[in-house]
């Protein structure tokens, strides 16, 4: 027999369907409330997962590395013929220094690379290489952290911190953001901090910049006089209170935040040191990151280290050659001591990520704070240079085997496919899945980005 059902009969019938959807609701976003680092869906379709920063504190000089100028080098020791830009020190003159080192082309790309970095050479047609960077900040404090947080004074959340608020981590029992060996110098925390962003989204330090990478941990990861399960009824107590004090305030992002990074550092305990502890690998893979050379071991270690905890599922890893490339004197020595650190290591970090699959779905993101002049300061040095430099890409979604964007014939400003460091912030979010215009955050009466109220996404380098 066919009943027929009248809408109000409907509606009574169906209340507690209704009630049941709202209580749905509700827990879903308490779990997200509880849970911030939870893996989270972008504004669009991602083209890479994870970003690994490979950063170089001091500013490498373009016209030695990635940037050719035939120019510079027949006209060495004549005048620049025009007026610099921006602020210049009294020793730095107008008299243009040639490269010490040989250019030549390497891959099928043809991409011009110095003497300096070999075994990168050996893997150009999988960089997507920016030759017209430019950013503001003449001194090396404005300039890190312009790169860093996107604002040269003001303190602003750090771009890995943005990441993990708009994405989440992939893995609960690591930290979605880890720096290896940070650097304590201009901007020092600030350059991996979360300033007003919640707590949970600031980086986690693996050892300093004062740290030998083979000693580099999380400070106190370990608890020697308790076992697991004393420490998790003790952290149980502790996160009562908390709870409760956090009720009574009505609510405090500051007191959540405490609450996840408690509950994150108990999980740590046993995931970050098999992270860290690199006696599993194998000697081939060792050898391939240069452990197994003096020069190579210490960055070797931070490359390898970052692979693991990319493959693990962290967000934004990122490892640093502290503040060694600033050479205002003695570039030659100063520049090859540098390049032969870190050359082996950075091409052993590409190669272990393309053999692995990693490869097209992480930004690998090289590059300084700014460049160097094409002018001699002193007798054999190069002052900093924000008009014009080079940083490149590799991985995850842009074109491989391509140079984009000029400097002048002598290297010193960005004069086509010009890419601010605005526009590289606005370009990586975007390859993550983010766009840079609605990943905002209410402070202080205003909503906030990492890019301002600037950047454009470069899409042209997009494969």
């Amino acid at each position: 027999m066919t009943q027929h059902m009248t809408r109000r009969h409907m509606l009574k019938s169906a209340a507690a369907g209704f009630g049941y959807m709202a209580l749905a609701g509700m827990t879903a976003q308490a779990a997200e409330k509880q849970n911030p680092l939870a893996a989270k869906e972008g504004h669009h379709k991602p083209r890479a997962k994870r970003v690994i920063f490979v950063f170089m504190h001091g500013g490498p000089s373009q016209v030695d590395t990635f940037d050719y100028k035939p120019r510079l080098q027949k006209d060495d020791g004549k005048e620049l013929p025009f007026a610099p830009n921006g602020k210049v020190e009294p020793n730095t003159g107008r008299k243009l220094m040639a490269s010490p080192w040989k250019f030549a082309r390497h891959g099928e790309s043809g991409a011009w690379v110095s003497e300096l970095f070999p075994e990168v050479a050996r893997h150009v047609d999988d960089l997507c290489i920016l030759n017209g960077m430019h950013t503001e900040g003449q001194s090396h404090g404005q300039a890190v952290l312009q790169l860093h947080t996107g604002a040269q004074a003001l303190t602003r959340p750090s771009m890995g911190a943005w990441v993990v608020y708009g994405l989440g981590t992939e893995n609960q029992s690591l930290p979605g953001f880890v720096t290896i060996c940070p650097t304590r110098g201009h901007g020092g925390v600030q350059n991996f901090g979360n300033a007003f962003l919640p707590a949970t989204f600031q980086g986690t330090a693996i050892g300093s910049a004062s740290t030998p990478a083979s000693g580099a941990q999380i400070r106190h990861i370990a608890n020697k006089s308790l076992t697991p399960e004393q420490q998790r009824q003790q952290l149980d107590f502790l996160q009562e209170l908390n709870r409760g004090h956090n009720e009574r305030v009505g609510g405090d992002d500051r007191i959540e935040g405490v609450i996840e990074s408690y509950e994150l550092a108990f999980r740590m305990q046993s995931a970050v040191p098999q992270l860290t502890d690199l006696r599993g690998e194998s000697k081939e893979t060792l050898k391939l990151y240069g452990i197994d050379d003096k020069p190579t071991e210490d960055f070797g270690r931070q490359c390898l280290m970052a692979r693991r905890f990319a493959e693990a599922g962290a967000r934004f890893i990122q490892v640093s050659h502290s503040f060694k490339w600033d050479q205002h004197g003695n570039l030659k020595n100063g520049h090859e001591k540098n390049s032969k650190e870190v050359d082996r290591p950075i091409a052993g970090l590409l190669a272990d990520l393309k053999a692995r699959g990693l490869l097209k779905d992480t930004l690998v993101l090289w590059g300084g704070e700014f460049g160097r002049t094409p002018v001699a300061q002193g007798k054999d040095g190069r002052d900093h240079n924000p008009q014009g430099f080079t940083m490149w890409l590799a991985g995850g979604g842009v074109k491989s085997g391509m140079t984009y964007g000029a400097t002048d014939e002598f290297g010193y400003h960005a004069v086509k496919d010009k890419v601010h460091m605005h526009d590289l912030h606005a370009t990586l979010l975007h390859l993550l899945g983010l766009d840079h215009e609605k990943l905002t955050y209410r402070h202080a009466g205003r909503d906030f980005r990492l890019t301002d109220v600037y950047g454009r996404v470069v899409k042209e380098i997009f494969a």
